[in-house]
């Protein structure tokens, strides 16, 4: 049965106490950006005037959420589970495009969606925001969610659970069949209890959800593109700001603003340094004034359009002194690590024989190695991590890297006890012969003397 089938059949079964989704006229052909009824939703200008100047092509938005959709479910039935019950804002938008106050909801459970294999679309949305979910084909039903967490519920969050296990109990009996067993991504304690509590046997969700979300389908891609060149484009932005005196976090607040400005969402870290901050790295934006002759470094971390993610790297000198021999060296070495690693990725490779292929660091850098070699980008930073070896015994597993993986590889060189460090990362898709290096943003070879 396809899917406009399923949500025919399903919405005569809507809840009378909740809302029904209604889907809109435009969620068919002749609205590419799937916006439905909410037609100033979206990128907008100036990316979409950019990006038809760089010659890029729009994603097929409802293609995009039908692809992603149908891969959640080949991955909860390849797993013996029946449905998912997803509440990380990254599998519930992944599932069913559904967005509502992401970064809010990373640490307030109150949004989450149903998901059944053979069975209706259920999205659970924060009080009085049900009708941000109109424009979604895919959703069958949306209700008024039950929020159990301290802040929401206090002393009384188990009682409240209880009657949130209830009513999502009530549901999974009507779609469920004979199967016992759902997929939960992050549950907290007293949902957890009070579904077991009914019988219910719980399995990895997130697991399930980042094997879906780890291939990315044709439409995916072009929407990486799109939110990559975004990126780029708020780089420059923020290249021209890059003068000594202004400080790290009036710099990093034109990335902000540019993507934003782009349709973009937010940024996960604030992860730029100069000069001394650069070592040891993860010393996030401070209101250090950047000064003459500094390393500026930063990593975007940034989600962008569609709630997709462009996560790279530069290092830049700042002002118009030459370039140190310390800092030559440290620059030099970076680069050869991220071309090195290029080099090695292809299809077909495990991740620990990549591992094993990878650029050795010399003993002088392998203190203030980055955590991995290269992780997987999405929605955000996903599955996988691929380990150096030096950390492959203590948290390294192993997979096989394949055609359609968006990846980033990572440098991070510094000594313990040096002035400063360079950071590096490029952002590609794995292709059927190779490797297509998304980010163009130009290195600073020639003032590092390269």
């Amino acid at each position: 049965m396809g899917q406009s089938d399923n949500r025919r059949s399903y919405q005569s079964r809507v809840h009378p106490d909740n809302f029904r989704h209604r889907p809109t006229a435009n969620d068919a052909q002749g609205d590419p950006l799937g916006l439905g009824s909410f037609g100033d939703l979206g990128p907008g200008d100036p990316a979409l005037s950019e990006w038809q100047a760089a010659g890029l092509e729009l994603p097929d938005v409802p293609s995009m959420r039908a692809h992603r959709l149908q891969r959640l479910r080949s991955k909860l039935a390849e797993h013996g589970c029946a449905a998912g019950l997803f509440y990380d804002p990254m599998n519930v938008r992944y599932a069913t495009d559904s967005t509502n106050m992401q970064i809010w909801c990373l640490h307030n459970a109150v949004r989450y969606t149903l998901v059944f294999v053979d069975g209706p679309v259920l999205v659970w949305d924060f009080h009085g925001c049900e009708h941000l979910n109109t424009h979604l084909p895919l959703v069958d039903e949306v209700r008024n969610a039950t929020a159990y967490y301290y802040f929401a519920t206090g002393e009384r969050s188990e009682e409240t659970a209880a009657r949130w296990a209830t009513e999502v109990d009530e549901v999974l009996r009507r779609h469920m069949g004979s199967s016992k067993r759902i997929a939960v991504d992050k549950l907290e304690l007293h949902g957890s209890k009070a579904l077991e509590a009914k019988g219910w046997q719980l399995y990895d969700g997130q697991m399930v959800a980042e094997q879906a979300r780890v291939i990315k389908g044709s439409e995916e891609i072009k929407a990486l593109r799109c939110v990559t060149h975004a990126t780029e484009v708020a780089m420059r932005h923020m290249q021209d700001a890059l003068v000594p005196g202004i400080s790290e976090q009036e710099l990093w607040a034109v990335l902000h603003r540019e993507n934003i400005a782009r349709g973009g969402e937010w940024i996960e870290t604030r992860l730029l340094a100069s000069g001394p901050r650069s070592n040891p790295w993860f010393q996030e934006c401070s209101s250090r004034r950047v000064e003459d002759g500094d390393i500026v470094a930063f990593d975007t971390d940034l989600v962008g359009a569609w709630g997709y993610m462009c996560d790279i790297s530069r290092t830049w000198l700042a002002g118009d002194r030459e370039a140190t021999g310390e800092q030559r060296e440290l620059y030099k070495m970076a680069r050869e690590q991220i071309a090195y690693n290029l080099d090695v990725i292809r299809p077909g490779l495990s991740f620990l024989e990549y591992s094993q292929q990878a650029f050795v660091l010399p003993e002088d850098f392998q203190a203030n190695r980055y955590s991995v070699i290269t992780h997987g980008v999405g929605q955000c930073d996903e599955y996988p991590s691929i380990y150096y070896p030096t950390d492959v015994a203590a948290v390294g597993y192993d997979g096989m890297i394949e055609p359609g993986m968006c990846l980033t590889v990572e440098s991070l060189i510094g000594k313990v006890g040096g002035r400063e460090c360079v950071k590096l990362e490029e952002q590609l898709m794995v292709t059927e012969t190779g490797v297509e290096v998304m980010s163009r943003y130009p290195f600073e070879d020639a003032r590092f003397g390269l």
